[in-house]
């Protein structure tokens, strides 16, 4: 049985003002999988993702979720029809509790097109998942530690009950002990259906969720295969992720 492609990326180019920033950038994301989307600083990770989500105004190239072109799609748009993004600069409400904050996220129940139900999340499963936010539910976000900012970011998101979400660098400048926690619940939401894009630096992080990586260097594609495969390239990781 073929797997449903739910992101489909296809020559994709994208600018900051009169610079270039992305380079015909093509890649997939399957029905439950995890996919790493790898590269230095600067190499165009979070610029492919804002891309994705309609957030970068200057952009090219064919975008397709779900089967549904949103080349030319707005935000709002994009997220409504249950693509879930997760900003590097989490971006909650500081004076909103966590609870507050998780209502912000809420959607619609949502269903695949073959009539099954997709992932369906309340605060309840939420707290379950990140027991940290559990023990906080009335505390104001601008209370929290950043990795905590980090877990509410995440959970915010899935209240949208996406079918699948960017995660943009989900370990980076956070506790040890926090990062183990992503690891744990990026497992659990691959187990209920839930497919990811992450971008990341960390390859052991990525190793330890990810089935498949794309490797980016100046806005272009340089790697595209298993997480096996390019644990078994030393060329590219030498030469694209400063290993």
């Amino acid at each position: 049985m073929s797997q449903q492609t739910l992101l489909a990326v296809s020559g994709l180019q994208a600018w900051y003002g009169a610079a270039k920033i992305l380079y015909d950038v093509d890649l997939t994301v399957g029905r439950g999988e995890v996919v790493a989307l790898m590269g230095r600083n600067g190499a165009g990770k979070s610029t492919t993702m804002k891309s994705i989500m309609g957030l970068i105004d200057k952009r090219r190239g064919q975008l397709h979720f779900m089967e549904r072109d949103i080349s030319q799609r707005s935000t709002h748009e994009i997220a409504g029809m249950g693509l879930g993004f997760v900003p590097e600069d989490r971006r909650i409400f500081t004076d909103l509790t966590v609870l507050e904050n998780l209502e912000v996220g809420r959607q619609t129940t949502r269903l695949w097109p073959s009539g099954e139900a997709a992932p369906h999340w309340t605060p309840e499963k939420l707290f379950k998942l990140f027991p940290n936010l559990g023990e906080m539910p009335h505390r104001p976000g601008g209370r929290m530690s950043g990795g905590e900012q980090q877990m509410l970011t995440v959970a915010r998101s899935l209240m949208g009950n996406p079918y699948l979400i960017l995660l943009d660098e989900p370990s980076e400048g956070i506790a040890p002990v926090i990062v183990e926690q992503m690891v744990h619940m990026i497992l659990a939401l691959k187990q209920q259906g839930v497919s990811i894009l992450l971008s990341e630096q960390n390859l052991h992080f990525a190793n330890l969720v990810c089935d498949r990586a794309y490797v980016l260097e100046k806005g272009q594609i340089r790697f595209a295969g298993t997480m096996r495969e390019l644990d078994e390239n030393e060329a590219v990781r030498r030469a694209y992720l400063s290993l």
